[in-house]
Parts: structure tokens; C-alpha cells; sequence
């Protein structure tokens, strides 16, 4: 076995852990993977005989790639201007197949990814090596180009940053996903006066051309769909005995819900919520749209 054949082996070997570091680097199975091909061309035009501790160093490589991809993304988002709706929404997720990666995203967890999004490259990456793969500081040092001692204060920080947003939002969120959760319970059971008593009287219920396009003005019995259906009496009706297949979710953070076909992502449902009622509900199933959401199922 010649040492081509020998590095390639221990690669494949080393994939699946690779592939973590990537994934919990990027937030994108897409990225990801875009990420271990760039890794795998940079240690094949390397001399990989002279290292000693061959994983450290794949560890090393796919970190650096990482942290060049996380620079990248925050340079296109710097060039955005203020009004651009795309600078507020986390950029993770952006892959051509949103329910795959909404599956990755659930696996990891969505509320950790958003935050981590949040994070500079270099903060981000001192702490997914040290706080979930046990990289030491020395070695995260010279990944991000600095001190053991900063690589330890990019660490810190980024962990205060994560519990502290973390912590602030949690009661607001909770409250917000028991009012989707109770709405869609009340529309499968065609329960009209718990749907009304969950919407604000000047609720709105909105649907983009691509639910139009595929029959939702018929199923939802209403040809105003695209234009808005407004108010709670309105949205109330057409909701009862429906959204029978819809599935509780987080959409960018936000509890929302979600309907799928054979393991596809078709329609995405956005709630606004307003004090402690539902004040607009919006369906997306535009393809674009979807691809610069980040979507996961909220399981219980």
C-alpha cells in the first residue's frame, strides 16, 4: 500500500469526527462538505510522513478551513446594507436542501447554532474546538493566528456571549411556541372559538405566489390568500379542521411550523406574535426563501 492509499484510508477514517468539527463550525451540511473536499486538497499537497499526531493535524487543517469559509461569510455580510433583510437573518442553513438541513441543524441544536452565528469567526471557532472536541489552547492558538492566552479569552468571551443571550430570551420563546402549538392543536380539532381566542382581533393571514402557485387558494378556500385575509373571524375560518399535517418548528430562532411532503420542506408557516396573541401568519414556500431560513422541528 503505497502512502497516497495510506493517507486516503486514514481520512476516510477520520471523516465522520471531521465532519462534526465542519458542521458545528459552519452550521451547514452544504459548507460542511464543501469544507472536508478543501481539506482533503490541502493535506493531499502535503507531507503527511513527517506528522506525528495525524489527527491533531486533520483537526487542524479542517479548522483553518472553517475559520477562512466563517471570514467569508462575514465579509458578504459586512458588504450587505442596512435594509438588506438577509444581515439579520443567521446565516446557516443556506444549502439547496433545507430539510436536510434543518435535520442537522435539530441535531445539533438550533438555539446554539443561531447563537454561534452571531459570534466573530475567530470566537466562534476558539470555542466549538475547545468547549465540544477538548482542543487544547495551544493548538486552537495557532489555528486563529493568536496567543494561547487569547485563544483562551476568544473562548471565554464567546461562552459569556452564548449563555447571556441565551439566557435572555428563553421565557419570551417558550411562551411564544406553547400559543403555535396550542394554534395548530385547535386547527387540526376544528375548534373555531380557541383559534379566535388565540389570534389578535386584526390578524392577518398571508401566503408568497409559490403557495398559490401550488394549489393554496384552492385549499384554503379563500382567493385572497396572496393579497391577505384579515382579521381574527376571517383567519379563524380558515384555519379550522386544517394544518392537519403541519408540524411544529423554529424558523430563525422563532417557533413557527412547517409542512412536509416525503421528507421535503413544501411550505414554511411564520407567526408574528403581538403580547399574547397571533397577530400575522405568513406562508412561504418559496424555494429562495426557504434556502436562507434556518428551520428545525420543534420535537417535544
Amino acid at each position: 500500500m503505497n502512502d497516497a492509499t495510506c493517507l486516503a484510508e486514514r481520512f476516510e477514517a477520520a471523516r465522520p469526527r471531521l465532519q462534526r468539527v465542519a458542521l458545528r463550525m459552519l452550521g451547514s451540511a452544504t459548507d460542511s462538505e464543501d469544507a472536508l473536499q478543501e481539506t482533503w486538497l490541502r493535506i493531499s499537497r502535503a507531507d503527511a510522513g513527517c506528522v506525528a499526531n495525524l489527527q491533531g493535524w486533520l483537526t487542524t487543517v479542517v479548522a483553518r478551513v472553517c475559520l477562512d469559509a466563517l471570514k467569508r461569510r462575514e465579509s458578504r455580510r459586512e458588504h450587505l446594507t442596512p435594509d438588506d433583510p438577509r444581515r439579520d437573518v443567521a446565516a446557516i442553513a443556506p444549502g439547496e436542501r433545507p430539510e436536510e438541513e434543518a435535520m442537522l441543524a435539530d441535531s445539533i441544536g438550533m438555539a446554539l447554532l443561531i447563537l454561534l452565528d452571531a459570534l466573530p469567526p475567530a470566537e466562534r471557532v476558539a470555542f466549538v474546538l475547545h468547549d465540544t472536541f477538548d482542543v487544547p489552547f495551544d493548538d486552537i492558538a495557532a489555528i486563529v493566528g493568536r496567543t494561547p492566552e487569547a485563544a483562551r479569552q476568544l473562548a471565554s468571551r464567546a461562552r459569556r456571549r452564548v449563555r447571556d443571550a441565551s439566557e435572555g430570551r428563553d421565557a419570551a420563546t417558550q411562551r411564544h411556541d406553547e400559543l403555535v402549538r396550542a394554534f395548530l392543536q385547535a386547527s387540526r380539532l376544528g375548534n373555531f372559538s380557541a383559534l379566535l381566542a388565540l389570534l389578535d382581533p386584526g390578524a392577518t393571514l398571508r401566503a408568497d405566489a409559490a403557495v398559490v402557485a401550488m394549489g393554496g387558494a384552492a385549499y384554503w378556500q379563500n382567493d385572497r390568500l396572496q393579497a391577505g385575509i384579515e382579521g381574527a373571524n376571517a383567519v379563524a375560518r380558515a384555519f379550522s379542521g386544517r394544518a392537519r399535517a403541519a408540524q411544529a418548528a423554529f424558523i430563525d430562532g422563532e417557533p413557527a411550523a412547517v409542512w412536509m411532503e416525503a421528507g421535503e420542506l413544501r411550505v414554511a408557516f411564520r407567526f408574528t406574535v403581538t403580547g399574547d396573541r397571533i397577530a400575522a401568519i405568513d406562508l412561504i414556500a418559496d424555494r429562495a426563501a426557504l434556502a436562507r431560513s434556518v428551520i428545525r422541528l420543534n420535537v417535544p
